[in-house]
């Protein structure tokens, strides 16, 4: 479920919608604990001088223009 979504304004009414309604929730639950979390390794490069993020970003803007 995206996040905007939660932001709405909506009315849940009579017993069948709630009982809809409550199990939509159960449900996303259950798919949120069976999801794997992202096992992609990330690279990174650790900047410690003003140089060098310099470098870094002549680099980007060289890649990106």
């Amino acid at each position: 479920m995206a996040t905007s979504s939660i932001t709405k304004n909506f009315i849940v009414s009579g017993t069948e919608q709630a009982e809809m309604f409550a199990n939509a929730l159960e449900e996303s639950y259950k798919e949120s604990l069976s999801r794997t979390q992202n096992t992609i390794p990330l690279k990174y490069r650790d900047l410690q001088e003003p140089d060098e993020l310099n470098r870094m970003m002549e680099k980007w803007k060289k890649i990106h223009e």
